[in-house]
């Protein structure tokens, strides 16, 4: 409550409007903020100004400092009120300022975690706040920045190990729901660190779409690919035989998988035993012959699986070719299929996006804040045996594979 001395803020107004040499507008929002601000401080004290209350204040008043205010109505001349004891910043200035950008982050960070805007819409309103859908659209859209740096950077350095695979997402297009793949490349630097190369959406897995896709890699620096792990996909391999000329790994996890499709589930546990102890040999030779066995087993009982076999054994056993202390890490896609799970995760949240930009700008962040984490861990292969595949010393890379595979 006003003391005495002190004007209510409709008082305030009503002398503002009187005085016809006043700019109206500003001087009503400077004689407001003053009032204001004079409230604060006596909440802030404990007593109003002028009034004696020795026992339960909490300090004093130390007079004014002056700040000036940009407003819409024009720039204003601001008394701030000091105190003895502690600091008073109103309000109305920088707080409410950081306030808003801590608002607009939440908004950003829901996004980022898969939450619709009409939930953080429904988000926004609980905490008492208003902004509209198209708002949030647009406080969204900001982030657009970042993932298009993050996706243009320079790639610097060698890459000899390259990991590539697809999602596929729901995505709005000609006023109808189609679905689009959202492709994902991922790399081993030549210091052992992973990277998350770049992100896309296409139409669909063409070799065209692939190709341009890697195209885009090389002309922002990637060098040094030694070997290329993916699924199967026609295109995909092609696209790598094209532009990056290196060798291809067939994801072995994604390979069982396919040969699992061609039996019945009472044989997925011979299929099993047979083919996973290929994958967990302790050289190549020794990973060869366990395939011919493996082939000659199944060729009476599933011919098919057996073909399927003989025929895949350079695409499967390419990464016997590096080093030994790498096989686990290239023998399948699967560090990328778990990041895609985490999208998906989120993904499924939205359902269907209203087009390709807003899924880019999702998977980008979230590869960001992944490439981010990435940077600073452990790292993903040891620098010595990095060391040895980039100085070509190490015996059990086979020269030959690499050859065929790339063939």
């Amino acid at each position: 409550m006003a003391g005495a001395d002190r004007m209510t803020i409709e008082e305030v107004v009503r002398k503002v409007l009187l005085d016809e040499h006043a700019d109206m507008l500003r001087e009503a929002v400077k004689a407001v903020a003053q009032e204001l601000m004079e409230l604060e401080v006596s909440e802030l004290v404990g007593a109003q100004r002028g009034e004696r209350r020795p026992d339960d204040r909490a300090t004093h008043r130390n007079g004014y400092r002056p700040r000036r205010w940009d407003t819409r109505a024009g720039e204003i001349e601001l008394q701030i009120p000091k105190i003895r004891q502690g600091s008073y910043f109103p309000s109305i200035l920088e707080p409410r300022r950081r306030s808003e950008q801590a608002l607009l982050s939440v908004v950003q960070q829901a996004y980022v975690c898969g939450v619709s805007t009409r939930r953080v819409d429904q988000l926004v309103e609980s905490l008492g706040l208003r902004i509209s859908r198209s708002e949030v659209s647009r406080v969204c859209e900001a982030l657009d920045e970042h993932v298009d740096a993050f996706r243009t950077r320079p790639l610097e350095g060698r890459y000899p190990y390259v990991f590539l695979d697809a999602k596929v997402e729901k995505v709005r297009d000609g006023g109808r729901v189609v679905a689009k793949a959202l492709v994902i490349a991922h790399g081993v630097h030549e210091t052992g660190r992973r990277e998350i190369l770049s992100i896309d959406v296409g139409e669909a897995e063409t070799e065209a779409f692939w190709t341009e896709f890697l195209r885009g890699l090389v002309a922002r620096g990637l060098i040094g690919v030694q070997l290329a792990i993916s699924d199967a996909h026609a295109g995909l391999k092609a696209a790598i035989a094209k532009i990056l000329g290196c060798a291809w790994q067939r994801c072995t996890v994604h390979f069982l998988r396919d040969c699992l499709g061609h039996a019945r589930k009472d044989q997925h546990g011979l299929l099993g035993a047979l083919i996973r102890p290929i994958f967990n040999a302790e050289n190549a030779e020794q990973a060869r012959d366990r395939l011919s066995e493996a082939v000659a087993h199944l060729e009476r009982r599933l011919p098919k699986i057996a073909a399927l076999l003989e025929g895949t054994e350079v695409e499967v056993l390419a990464f016997y070719a590096f080093p030994a202390d790498h096989w686990t890490k290239l023998r399948s896609t699967n560090p990328l299929e778990r990041f895609n799970r985490e999208i998906g995760r989120r993904t499924d949240v939205v359902g269907i996006f209203p087009d390709d930009p807003s899924l880019i700008r999702l998977a980008g962040m979230l590869c960001i804040e992944q490439n981010d984490e990435w940077l600073v861990g452990r790292r993903y292969l040891s620098a010595e045996s990095m060391a040895q595949l980039l100085s070509g010393d190490d015996a059990p890379i086979d020269e030959e594979v690499i050859a065929l595979n790339a063939a």
